[in-house]
């Protein structure tokens, strides 16, 4: 399946980057980590990533961090 867009949010509070592919679905999110991909039920597609502590594991990198959302 096709996707046409991305969506990409940040919740600077939390710290947490979602990431969504296309329109939204229900979906179950497998976990690995500070990492979660949605994975659509019916079709086994991933349909969006979670990434938890987001800017906190950039900056262990020692590299420069601009994020304009």
């Amino acid at each position: 399946m096709k996707r046409s867009k991305i969506t990409i949010d940040y919740d600077e509070e939390a710290d947490v980057l979602y990431l969504s592919f296309g329109d939204p679905v229900k979906a179950v999110t497998e976990e690995m980590g500070d990492i979660g991909i949605r994975i659509n039920e019916n079709t086994s597609e991933i349909v969006g990533v979670t990434i938890i502590n987001f800017l906190k594991n950039l900056k262990k990198k020692n590299e420069p961090i601009e994020l304009s959302v």
